[in-house]
């Protein structure tokens, strides 16, 4: 099958127990029931990104400090958007972006978007993760590099999202060898562009490859100028019912 490299790579199991990560619906006034929906019971959810303004905003925002606040009372990790830009961006702008989720929406964690995925990177991102820790020591840490990084920066974050792309790309997708070394709940899979036909397949990618987290949407980019993740898919009752109920494939 395409999408292992070898017998032993990810964790060769359909038991994987999966759960959503959202990667950041538009604002609430914009989305407002994509963000209603998150707070129904039975909604099998790891966390949810609160992306203001591609990133905190410059000020509070009374509607994403609701949002935040139904969320955190239903019991759902929020995180704070951070984008490090590759690595180019400054590490003072980073902090004070964490420092803004922290005091304006009391946020659980952080995912560091586009994150760098090179060995000579790695350093400057396990400062990162370490001053964003000495903010709040249980702050769930997930790296967005959107492809398999060095290896070493499993070690740096509790999670890592190691596919982020269209089905077109997931579908023919390999695993990096080295992460049969670590549990499914360190890894993350966005997909986008996936037509309904296909949701088993990918679901089944997904726990060959071993990621307990997902995001699967039939909602595409267009030219570059669109968020394929801002909205949620056109199959959201059906994914829920699937994943919900916890079936193997």
């Amino acid at each position: 099958m395409p999408y292992l490299t070898s017998p032993t790579a990810g964790t060769a199991s359909t038991d994987v127990r999966i759960r959503f990560g959202i990667p950041g619906y538009a604002h609430p006034l914009v989305a407002p029931t994509e963000w209603g929906e998150l707070t129904r019971p039975g909604t099998p959810l790891h966390w949810v990104v609160l992306n203001v303004a591609d990133g905190p905003g410059v000020r509070p925002d009374p509607h994403c400090l609701a949002a935040a606040g139904r969320l955190r009372n239903a019991g759902v990790r929020v995180l704070g958007r951070l984008d490090t830009t590759h690595g180019a961006r400054a590490f003072g702008e980073v902090i004070s972006d964490a420092h803004r989720y922290l005091d304006w929406y009391q946020v659980d964690g952080f995912l560091l978007d586009r994150c760098p995925t090179e060995r000579v990177s790695l350093p400057e991102i396990r400062r990162t993760v370490t001053a964003l820790r000495a903010l709040r020591d249980d702050a769930h840490i997930v790296l967005g590099h959107g492809t398999h990084p060095y290896p070493g920066y499993a070690e740096s974050a509790d999670q890592l999202v190691t596919f982020s792309g269209p089905w077109s790309d997931y579908r023919w997708s390999q695993v990096a060898e080295w992460t049969a070394d670590y549990p499914p709940d360190r890894f993350c899979h966005f997909v986008h562009g996936m037509p309904r036909g296909h949701l088993d397949e990918a679901l089944r990618i997904a726990r060959w490859q071993g990621a307990s987290t997902i995001w699967f949407t039939d909602r595409t980019e267009r030219g570059g100028r669109s968020d394929p993740w801002e909205t949620m898919p056109g199959y959201w009752d059906e994914i829920v019912s699937r994943i919900g109920t916890g079936v193997s494939e």
